[in-house]
């Protein structure tokens, strides 16, 4: 077993939020089941919730227990011993759980101490101005910050510097959690650790590639978020782009926590701009109607429940995205990428293709081109398909046949959820998985256009009856180059 980290106290404003209970929670939980939290560590939740220590253990025993297997009721108990809950008044008057929050870290200020903000990103700024207000911050003190960062360019860059006048860059870590799932880091394993697959990552060899990441899920209850996010701020802007800059990136001169991150930023930094009249031809925006979704008539975006009228906001905002994407440097120049989310899509799964050309000359009838087939979820795994003989006599057959390794067959071991992996480098100040201001700034550099274009318009998202794979613009994307979406059932 590796080192524990130091003793370190994880203080989680929206501590009873959903993220909470649904992902950090369950995280922690097994990270200390693997025996990675040293003894003295502590998980304090901060929230409105007007509860005290013991309230909140019984909330979270009767949540999240039934949600991760319990295997040793010691452990569990010992998990929850762990855990407290300070009611904080954000942004009022009342400053008394500020003070209490500070009684509970007095005395233990060499420890690692950090402050997750699992909040609208409107409070950022207003959380860490507290902390440092009541003398809060430390040396050792790192800061989490929760996705989306901003709406646009300039709310990123505000919530950046108002961030980093209370903490450094090196104390930010700016969370995407498709960065901390298994097929991601083996990604760069795949490329870096392996002489065979270099030499034909570039346009010689790869015909293009496209990210996706579909949900079957609606917004019941949600609309009143998603109608100011939409699939592009929600989904593209980070998820599908972090993706793209794994699959793109140079090698980096050695596994670095930096090197990394800057290799990243040169591909962002790369990205042919889409603007003007390119928005329309190189993207595609949908919003799903009534349709049959997992064997089930769903309601379509506008008529999901969510306690208010939809409004005309909710007419334009998109919950489909797709768009063709170039990277102009000399390893991809020609080579589009093609990104794609929706919701209530026919089946759950995030993957990432990468289509090689065919061979230049087939001496068999029925070849296609080899795929390499990265999924991130529901089943974690990298296929290879190449083309292979149908036994029997006669002629030739060909048949794709995929190459597998499947995580979960191939590993005894527990493949962890990425939330455990993210939370651990927090504590153990990695911060390699975790995006720089300046990445997340160029990123939105490029997404600003495209907003904007769909914004000055005034156009409707184009519709697409719920538990099918998105509008026909998006099959047209890819139709004008003679391709295809690769389509695959999710297991």
């Amino acid at each position: 077993m590796s080192e524990l980290p130091q003793s370190a106290d994880l203080i989680v404003f929206g501590g009873t939020g959903d993220l909470s209970m649904r992902k950090l929670l369950p995280a922690l939980y097994h990270c200390d089941r693997d025996g990675r939290l040293s003894p003295e560590t502590r998980i304090i939740a901060m929230s409105r919730g007007g509860l005290d220590d013991a309230d909140f253990r019984g909330k979270v025993d009767a949540q999240v227990r039934g949600a991760v297997p319990i295997d040793d009721l010691n452990v569990w108990e010992r998990f929850l011993g762990r855990l407290h809950h300070v009611s904080v008044d954000i942004g009022g008057e009342d400053t008394a759980g500020w003070e209490r929050l500070g009684a509970m870290l007095a005395g233990h200020e060499q420890r690692t101490r950090v402050f997750y903000l699992a909040s609208p990103p409107m409070t950022f700024g207003l959380f860490c101005r507290q902390l440092e207000r009541v003398g809060l911050v430390t040396p050792a003190s790192r800061v989490v910050l929760e996705k989306p960062l901003g709406r646009d360019l300039a709310s990123a860059r505000r919530i950046n510097d108002e961030v980093g006048a209370i903490f450094d860059e090196r104390q930010i870590h700016r969370i995407d959690h498709y960065l901390g799932k298994e097929t991601v880091q083996n990604l760069l394993v795949l490329r870096f650790a392996n002489a065979f697959l270099e030499p034909i990552w570039n346009s010689l060899w790869i015909d293009h590639v496209q990210i996706t990441a579909s949900e079957t899920v609606g917004t019941p209850g949600r609309r009143g978020y998603y109608d100011h996010a939409g699939a592009l701020r929600d989904m593209v802007q980070n998820h599908l782009l972090q993706l793209l800059c794994l699959v793109a990136m140079e090698p980096p001169s050695r596994n670095d926590r930096e090197a990394i991150r800057d290799e990243k930023v040169k591909v962002l930094q790369a990205l042919r701009p889409i603007v003007g009249g390119e928005v329309d031809r190189f993207t595609v925006r949908g919003q799903y109607t009534a349709g049959e979704s997992g064997g089930e008539q769903v309601p379509g975006y506008l008529d999901e429940p969510d306690g208010t009228a939809p409004t005309e906001t909710s007419r334009r905002v998109e919950t489909f995205a797709a768009i063709r994407a170039e990277v102009k440097n000399w390893r991809w120049a020609g080579v589009p990428f093609y990104l794609r989310t929706g919701k209530r899509m026919p089946h759950r799964y995030s993957e990432i293709v990468v289509q090689f050309k065919d061979v230049p000359h087939s001496i068999f009838p029925g070849s296609a081109p080899n795929r390499l087939v990265l999924r991130l979820q529901p089943s974690e795994g990298i296929q290879l398909h190449i083309m292979a003989k149908e036994p029997g006599a006669g002629e030739v057959a060909l048949k794709p046949v995929p190459l597998s390794l499947s995580f979960a067959e191939t590993f005894t071991t527990r493949v962890p959820e990425a939330y455990e992996r993210l939370l651990m480098d927090v504590l153990t100040g990695n911060p390699t998985l975790f995006m720089r201001r300046d990445e997340v700034e160029a990123a939105w550099r490029w997404i600003d256009p495209i907003l904007g274009e769909w914004e000055a318009h005034g156009t409707l998202p184009e519709p697409y009856p719920a538990g099918t794979s998105g509008p026909a613009g998006a099959h047209e994307l890819l139709g004008r180059s003679g391709r295809t979406w690769h389509e695959e059932a999710s297991e």
